[in-house]
């Protein structure tokens, strides 16, 4: 008989992950075993293959199908084989310019307005690396995104490259129906992430009269076309009071998500308003409150509070963001982080950064740990200043750090997150530091307060270790 492999599958094979497959519009990739990847890759419409236990099992997997002779799998979806590492996302920042002048602003290093941006050839060209590294999955973000003037056609260019886009990060106020006619046209399906900090608040904040109005009706638009939302939330002293009005008028219109973010010491917004940080012990105290209103409020909505808690009422189900590895599940050779072990970040510089987050931080320091315009993604990716910070594993960090060393929670919080390490560090950017946010939350007992309050709801995080 003859077998392809089907459409929706795609063969890879990376350094250290050399027995692999993708899922069309699936950013991450599964493994396979030896004898798996070996049929597979001969199922190639060509090759005579014999029926047996293990063809069984591919079909009943969806990976293949009968054919005819001569009907091939797909271009997408035949072996790919890289020389480098395994990263199947990208972060992609194609503009910096943005329509709103918002005053806690992470990735500008100061009040001035970011003017970088990817040209369309240039954008194409980088969409073609990404392609060839094996990167499946893409996120578009700004500044705002939707003002790039060839945003749609780098839209048609993902998909033509056989890569989808799985988040978009906008304002919301250039989405119209057009815009998502066009999506549906193209098969464009992504998280539309869209930016809302808070009722009365919103346009303080985005420093753009009508923003709130404008941002809430897109929010009604996309939902009602379909499209999944998540309001990304900003969170500080000043919007602090509207969190639980934001979240019912939010849960009421249909949105899927609310991400509320501690506004962090960005330089601009230190700049624009001082003083207006809560403190970690103030941010755990204001999310502990909120999390336990919400609970009880009839609201279904799901949750991520920032480097906190995720809940899912529809289960009645949470995980305590800070636990990263639950009891015995520590691996001293994981990444330190495995967000940005998975997702590279290309600013509208063409800088490759580890976390978009830290971009304008990067910026304000002078650190550069190389650029798309001089450099080749997949040289950056074999071998550079980036790979070393990304791929630095638990083990390292612990024993470069005398501090998590000792600590009893390190098997738990994995020293937090480097981005956090770097920012709060002594010398601002080490990001082998210890994330002293994390300290906080354990020896504060706040593990202990999150159990408390979720009294009735299963944690799916949870380190028995410390909850008797």
């Amino acid at each position: 008989m003859y077998f392809r492999v089907k459409d929706n599958i795609a063969l890879r094979s990376w350094q250290f992950v050399p027995r692999a497959y993708y899922i069309k519009n699936d950013p991450y990739a599964k493994a396979l075993s030896e004898e798996e990847f070996e049929l597979l890759d001969r199922c190639d419409g060509e090759q005579d293959i014999e029926e047996s236990e293990l063809v069984s099992r591919l079909l009943a997997k969806g990976l293949i199908e009968p054919c005819e002779k001569g009907e091939h799998p797909r271009e997408w979806s035949r072996l790919k084989t890289y020389s480098h590492r395994y990263f199947p996302m990208m972060n992609f920042m194609i503009t910096g310019k943005c329509n709103y002048n918002c005053l806690h602003c992470f990735n500008a290093a100061d009040n001035a307005p970011l003017m970088t941006e990817w040209k369309y050839e240039e954008a194409l060209d980088l969409l073609d690396q990404a392609r060839d590294c094996g990167i499946e999955g893409i996120t578009i973000t700004g500044g705002e995104p939707m003002l790039h003037p060839h945003f749609m056609d780098i839209v048609k260019a993902i998909y033509s490259r056989d890569m989808f886009i799985r988040e978009l990060n906008t304002n919301g106020f250039f989405i119209t129906q057009q815009v998502l006619d066009e999506f549906k046209e193209i098969g464009c399906d992504p998280l539309m992430k869209i930016s809302f900090d808070g009722i009365g608040c919103h346009d303080w904040m985005r420093d753009r009269k009508g923003a709130e109005e404008r941002t809430l009706a897109a929010m009604e638009l996309c939902i009602k076309n379909g499209f999944k939302v998540m309001s990304q939330t900003q969170v500080n002293k000043r919007n602090l009071h509207t969190l639980i009005p934001t979240a019912r008028k939010l849960n009421d219109m249909g949105v899927s998500v609310l991400r509320l973010i501690r506004t962090t010491e960005a330089p601009r917004w230190e700049k624009n308003s001082p003083g207006s940080c809560l403190t970690f012990e103030e941010y755990y105290e204001a999310m502990l409150g909120f999390i336990g209103e919400y609970k009880n409020s009839g609201m279904t909505m799901e949750l991520t509070l920032w480097q906190f808690m995720s809940a899912h009422p529809e289960t009645r189900s949470y995980s305590i963001q800070p636990v990263l590895c639950p009891s015995g599940k520590y691996k001293p050779t994981a990444p330190v982080c495995k967000g940005i072990r998975g997702l590279v970040g290309i600013t509208s510089s063409g800088d490759i950064v580890p976390c978009l987050q830290m971009s304008g931080y990067f910026e304000e320091n002078g650190i550069h740990l190389g650029n798309l315009h001089k450099t080749s993604l997949k040289e950056l990716l074999a071998e550079s200043d980036y790979m070393k910070i990304v791929c630095t594993n638990l083990h390292k960090r612990r024993k470069n750090n005398p501090k998590c060393d000792a600590c009893r929670f390190f098997p738990y919080c994995n020293g937090g997150c480097p981005a956090l390490g770097g920012l709060y560090s002594a010398d601002r950017l080490n990001l082998n530091d210890t994330d002293i946010t994390k300290c906080l939350f354990f020896e504060n007992g706040w593990y202990q307060k999150c159990v408390k309050t979720m009294s009735g709801w299963t944690n799916t995080t949870s380190v028995a270790e410390l909850e008797t």
